[in-house]
């Protein structure tokens, strides 16, 4: 018989029906995601499908039967070896209790729950199990703060920690569990990269919450939001058939602003090295702003230990003092130097609007590639504070970049990297959101791996006000597959029409290559 499952819980019904009971669990040491399961029909009913199509209800006090899937799809033709993660010490101390006290226990959390917590502490049910649970942990902050007297969730005494106060991680359990698997899987058999961008945010908010949050485990008196992620560049192909692992911790915190570094693993069994295990790194910087008057608070110092910790920390100092100089050059207008590159830059575009029939036909405006995406922004889709999961705007962003690069190239790409995000101005529920894409260069220097640049802007649209405000900007980086190449894939040029589109063309190609503008200067 073939289960037919009616009513919002389907999901979860169908993860009863399809495999044995799991359940999400993890600790500071290691975060395991399995499947949930569900416990209870509740109201809902259960139909099966006769031989003579006919439903038959099953009573939510009858056993249900145990199916199990004949067919399984091949992922890939080179089994994983699912010990390939190490597990947690048995002394591990669960993230729920690490958040509230360091030697605390707490039982594992179960991501179903999540549907029965409080409107005020639940952001409501999100797409991913990973967020589930990371959302689960923010809410034991909370209901902590709750608990204690009203003057000890306002205390405005900070205390220094170390990096291994916040180090968190998260397992993946790719090569056991069929249900997850699915959830992060695109149409080629490779990982979503929208999804684990939108863990990864999920993770470093985590992270930046437990770090503020005082010795007795209650939140202090602010908000903490992405302010912007730097480079995140991949190392290596992430397989969906291979357990994965993150590993985060706060690196480097000025007065109210911090960095947190990410790390993504995957051990294969070909990597001798363990440095060959790392397949992507990410920099979120999250800053701290009063609950009342929106000013930036102060918070907790850091206190690196070890010597790669302090490495870590002078690293996240420079590209802070990069960030300032960089704010005040922005501020400055174009030299000589600068205006000729500009003028260069648009030449080919003059040509284009100029004199169609003579342009380059290897060559294509920025216009031309634009794509555009509207969303109203959903009570679903809201963090802790209720305001926009930024995590959320990130997976939309990047899929949309995605699409923008698939058009222009005519074959799918592959990820190479997030460039930057700038969280300029925060999202609200009920938003009329709208992300406007476009390629806005190639590098074609490498013929076998050229790369696409494509820049997503996020607007924020009141029609109501007739305004229109930027709250997002986006810049990711793909390539064309090495099978499209050698089957004679060609990638255009892009070249913009305007000024404003060149500034914008040399603002990115500088922001890659920090190196060249010293040398310039």
């Amino acid at each position: 018989m073939k289960p037919i499952i009616r009513g919002p819980l389907s999901r979860h019904l169908f993860f009863r029906l399809t495999t044995s009971s799991s359940s999400i669990s993890f600790s500071t040491s290691s975060l395991s995601i399995n499947t949930p399961s569900l416990h209870t029909l509740s109201s809902f009913h259960l139909l099966t499908l006769s031989p003579s199509n006919t439903h038959v209800p099953i009573s939510p006090n009858q056993p249900t039967p145990h199916h199990q899937f004949t067919h399984r799809r091949p992922f890939s033709s080179v089994r994983s070896d699912p010990s390939s993660i190490e597990p947690p010490p048995p002394n591990a101390i669960p993230v729920v209790s690490t958040v509230a006290s360091p030697f605390e226990s707490s039982p594992s959390i179960d991501a179903g729950s999540s549907i029965r917590k409080p409107i005020s502490l639940w952001p409501g049910m999100y797409h991913s199990p990973v967020t589930n649970a990371l959302w689960e942990a923010r809410s034991s902050i909370f209901e902590k703060s709750q608990e204690l007297p009203s003057d000890a969730a306002s205390e405005s005494e900070l205390v220094p920690k170390t990096p291994a106060q916040s180090r968190t991680s998260i397992i993946y359990k790719f090569s056991s569990d069929y249900i997850l698997r699915e959830q992060y899987r695109n149409p080629w058999n490779e990982i979503r990269s929208g999804k684990l961008l939108e863990d990864l945010d999920a993770l470093a908010g985590t992270i930046s919450f437990k770090h503020c949050s005082n010795d007795k485990g209650a939140a202090m008196p602010f908000l903490l939001v992405t302010a912007s992620v730097d480079r995140m560049v991949l190392k290596k192909p992430i397989r969906v058939d291979t357990d994965l692992k993150i590993v985060g911790a706060v690196t480097w915190v000025g007065r109210s602003s911090m960095e947190i570094r990410l790390e993504v693993i995957q051990p294969t069994p070909e990597a001798s090295d363990p440095s060959d295990s790392l397949a992507l790194t990410a920099n979120f910087t999250f800053v701290a702003r009063d609950s009342k008057t929106g000013k930036s608070a102060p918070i907790n110092q850091i206190s690196p230990e070890t010597q790669q910790e302090k490495l870590l920390w002078r690293e996240a100092e420079d590209r802070n003092q990069m960030r300032k100089k960089k704010r005040g050059e922005n501020m400055r207008g174009l030299d000589d130097r600068e205006a000729d590159r500009l003028k260069a830059l648009l030449a080919e575009g003059r040509v284009f609007c100029d004199m169609p029939a003579l342009a380059d036909r290897d060559s294509i405006l920025i216009r031309d590639t634009r794509l555009e995406y509207s969303i109203i922004c959903q009570p679903q889709q809201r963090n802790i504070h209720g305001r926009i999961f930024g995590g959320f705007l990130m997976r939309k962003a990047l899929e949309l970049a995605f699409s923008t690069a698939y058009a222009f190239a005519g074959a799918a790409p592959l990820f190479v990297e997030a460039d930057h995000v700038d969280f300029l101005k925060p999202v609200d529920v009920g938003n009329f959101l709208r992300l406007k894409s476009c390629v806005l260069y190639t590098e074609l220097e490498n013929p076998t791996r050229p790369l696409i640049n494509v820049e997503v802007v996020a607007h924020v649209t009141r029609p109501e006000l007739r305004s229109s405000e930027v709250s997002n900007t986006f810049y990711f980086t793909f390539t064309a597959r090495p099978e499209a190449m050698k089957n004679g894939l060609k990638i255009r040029s892009v070249v913009p029409a305007t000024e404003e589109e060149a500034r914008r063309v040399l603002e990115r190609m500088d922001a890659e290559n920090p190196e060249l503008v010293q040398t310039r200067n």
